[in-house]
């Protein structure tokens, strides 16, 4: 762990946040990391479609509605 995160130039506890995959890291972080263990080349598999992701972005899930505000009656409402 410490030869890997040297070779990455970054501390032992951000190379624990990538690897246990925090979002607080940066993404140049993941790439020194993957460079670093020379698997560079599976960046690209960082942006991959999420496929299941999509099925339930598709699915539409219903959104919690807010309540409409109540307001007084208006000035026609007031007359009748």
């Amino acid at each position: 762990m410490e030869l890997v995160a040297s070779r990455a130039g970054m501390s032992r506890g951000t190379l624990s946040s990538v690897e246990s995959g925090k979002s607080t890291v940066t993404l140049g972080a993941v790439a020194n990391v993957l460079h670093a263990l020379g698997l560079e080349g599976d960046l690209a598999a960082l942006a991959k479609d999420d496929e299941l992701g999509r099925k339930l972005q598709d699915l539409g899930l219903p959104t919690r509605k807010r309540a409409r505000k109540q307001r007084g009656p208006t000035a026609e409402e007031e007359q009748t």
